[in-house]
């Protein structure tokens, strides 16, 4: 079984979010799996968390971890931008 680095964009629920705080409870839920994260600005003053991880190939493992980032207070939606096998 091989290992699998996984790209989301995190999208606050407003411009008026905390980021700071955001971002803190992102590296909280990924814990050791977090390898990069990265705000980057979107549209109109909207910024984005964009993040790296990697987790074992098996099943549900992707699945889990972004129902775990969409459950934290705040964020508006998570998105899968990329999925690389390593």
């Amino acid at each position: 079984m091989g290992k699998v680095a996984i790209s989301f964009r995190i999208m606050p629920d407003g411009v008026e979010v905390d980021l700071g705080k955001l971002e803190a409870a992102v590296r909280k839920a990924l814990g050791g799996r977090l390898k990069k994260l990265e705000t980057k600005p979107i549209a109109f003053g909207l910024k984005a968390i964009e993040v790296i991880a990697v987790v074992d190939d098996k099943s549900g493992e992707m699945e889990s971890l972004e129902a775990a980032l969409g459950a934290i207070p705040r964020v508006g939606g998570v998105e899968t931008t990329e999925v690389t096998l390593l």
